[in-house]
């Protein structure tokens, strides 16, 4: 039989990288495999990303011209990688078609699964100030290991009645079945990444509208921003490619109250979803414990629920460990700092 998964479970799925100042073991175990990949300034190194052992092997046998264009720096006893220090000059969209180079080259070269699921899509990668160093084709970032931002919104109504001593009921898509991450599972009613120089409101209502067919102007009055979510990822076989690749994320999350009679309801558009349900705290409190929510989303949910008093430290016992892991400090750059 299979064991139920507590709040703590839940969130541990998700933000799995390993605390260096809590497990110090655990931490050093875990970096053996990974080089850190830092950005140099004028002030010195930052670190920006995590990179598999695969990906630096994959670097070290690109071609030479490809090399030095990148200004590819590996140092083996630092266990650090460097791209562009002998080129401060170049600007973001130099840097961007050159990455962009290499990760087509992977992707013809069939290095990495997980470049099958290109998406033409580029995601912002930060330096120390918040700028803009060049961005990455979507499914090419995780081998980066750089910071991934998204949102996540879940869309409810306000309705007490016998199936249930909460006054919500929550709106749950299922993933359709053929989507290459995490098929069939359990979802927030509208979640997406954020492209380069999107704005988090305006991307939350692109895929309200792509994934929901939630109208624009139902999106801008009621949707509301309440925080965001950090985590460091470890990638498991369901996302889509490599498994064990490290997934720093931040989430705006946003609420969206919908008429109680039923006047507007999310219905599926693009093929990402293959039905949404209306559920009950109770049902998706089970649902959770089952393991059938995607783990980002779950974490996710529970978060609506303590932020909407159905968890609080009386009545869940892992309250403050969850509150802590769902928001972890990011040490990488970007908008996620304050």
């Amino acid at each position: 039989m299979t064991p139920r998964l507590s709040t703590l479970d839940l969130v541990a799925k998700v933000d799995a990288f390993p605390y260096a100042d809590r497990d110090p073991e655990a931490y050093a175990k875990i970096m053996k495999s990974f080089y850190t990949f830092v950005w140099e300034d004028q002030q010195g190194q930052v670190p920006i990303g995590y990179m598999k052992l695969d990906v630096i092997e994959a670097l070290n046998k690109a071609p030479a011209t490809i090399k030095g264009q990148l200004g590819l720096h590996i140092d083996v006893s630092n266990r650090t990688v460097v791209l562009f220090r002998d080129s401060p000059h170049k600007t973001y969209e130099e840097r961007t078609r050159l990455v962009g180079e290499l990760t087509a080259l992977w992707r013809e070269q069939e290095a990495f699964a997980i470049l099958k699921s290109w998406r033409n899509e580029l995601w912002p990668v930060y330096g120390r100030n918040k700028e803009l160093l060049f961005s990455i084709e979507r499914a090419a970032m995780g081998l980066f290991g750089t910071t991934r931002y998204g949102v996540h919104m879940n869309a409810f109504i306000r309705r007490q009645d016998a199936s249930s001593k909460y006054d919500f009921k929550i709106w749950v898509p299922r993933r359709s079945a053929t989507k290459s991450t995490y098929p069939s599972m359990l979802d927030n009613a509208v979640a997406g990444g954020l492209m380069t120089n999107e704005d988090p409101f305006e991307c939350v209502i692109r895929e309200a509208d792509e994934e929901a067919s939630l109208p624009e102007h139902i999106m801008r009055k009621n949707a509301k921003e309440v925080c965001t979510i950090t985590y460091i990822y470890i990638t498991d076989e369901r996302a889509g490619g490599e498994a064990g690749l490290i997934y720093p994320e931040c989430q705006w999350i946003y609420d969206l109250e919908l008429p109680a009679d039923g006047s507007v309801v999310p219905e599926p558009k693009d093929g990402e979803v293959e039905s949404f349900s209306l559920c009950t705290v109770e049902e998706i409190q089970e649902q959770l414990a089952q393991g059938l929510w995607k783990p980002n989303c779950a974490v996710v949910m529970l978060d609506f629920f303590v932020r909407h008093g159905i968890y609080t430290p009386e009545n869940e016992p892992h309250y403050d460990a969850f509150r802590n892991r769902a928001h972890r400090h990011i040490a990488f750059p970007g908008p996620h700092q304050a």
